[in-house]
């Protein structure tokens, strides 16, 4: 018996020893990591070796753009990625991203791969061609105009008259409501990267502000039939869970144009879920849009 009690406390001692150890398991894990996306767009961009990514392929052959690993403009495919969606963060047409990475096939890119994901010609200086010697040619003048030196005593050219007009500031794009319906979600830059607008499906979506289509399908997740529009260098906007797409990619369009008709795919009901997105980075609307009756 007194074995057996030994025994018993022995047993009961090991297991507690054992339930420590799990604990400290536990504690020291914590809750998953939430995924903070990193900045696609410029030099933020995380590294593979930063992100625990690969670099090699499952051959040991570097992946494609490795080389480019960290410049500014160039974007590693974190998992779960699309070219879809690496598009919509960067503010561009996904066929530009495909075009600047000679992507044979844009559902497959690799975890890991680094993209451009910015023009690669953007910023470089306009050079003019040379004469051609002998000929008498003269190279096509560049769009920066060349000012004269000035000469010592010499009375300076006069300035045409009048004022150069004022340049329009790039927000300023005369925003309109995409939908009438009543807002049933703000913008939260955290659960909600745009504005939910309720109706009926077959209620019309306008577009916001004259553009171009840059992306009409059901590709992303989360976001159902979606078109985007692209309307400069600096915006997009998007329009989610339609029932209908009334226009394609490449189209151009007009400020009030009915581009869609309402609806509640991916969603689970008829809304229409509104981006405004600068320089690929969501912005409330709310802050564009003009305040309503």
């Amino acid at each position: 018996m007194q074995g057996s009690g030994r025994w018993h406390r022995l047993a009961w001692m090991g297991a507690a020893a054992a339930c420590v150890v799990l604990a400290g398991c536990a504690s020291s894990r914590g809750p998953a990591p939430v995924e903070d996306r990193a900045p696609v767009n410029g030099a933020g961009a995380a590294s593979p070796a930063a992100s625990g990514l690969p670099t090699t392929d499952a051959s040991g052959k570097p992946l494609p753009g490795i080389e480019n690993l960290g410049k500014p403009g160039y974007y590693a495919v974190r998992p779960g990625d699309t070219v879809r969606r690496i598009a919509l963060d960067t503010g561009h047409s996904w066929r530009d991203i495909v075009r600047w990475n000679n992507l044979d096939n844009p559902d497959r890119i690799e975890v890991g791969q680094v993209l451009r994901v910015v023009p690669p010609v953007a910023g470089a200086p306009l050079v003019p061609p040379p004469a051609v010697a002998g000929t008498g040619a003269i190279p096509p003048a560049t769009t920066t105009p060349v000012t004269p030196p000035v000469v010592a005593g010499a009375t300076p050219p006069a300035k045409p008259a009048g004022n150069p007009p004022a340049a329009s500031g790039e927000d300023d794009l005369g925003w309109i409501w995409p939908a009438q319906g009543a807002l049933i979600a703000g913008f939260d830059d955290a659960k909600n990267k745009g504005l939910d607008i309720a109706g009926r499906a077959g209620d019309p979506v306008l577009a916001a502000a004259d553009g171009k289509v840059v992306y009409a399908g059901a590709g992303l997740r989360g976001y159902g039939n979606l078109i985007i529009l692209k309307h400069n260098n600096t915006f997009l906007t998007a329009y989610a869970h339609n029932q209908a797409l009334l226009v394609k990619e490449d189209q151009s369009v007009q400020k009030g144009q009915k581009i869609a008709e309402m609806g509640s795919s991916d969603a689970d009901r008829v809304k229409l879920h509104f981006e405004i997105r600068r320089q690929g980075k969501p912005v409330d609307p709310s802050r564009y849009l003009p305040a309503r009756p």
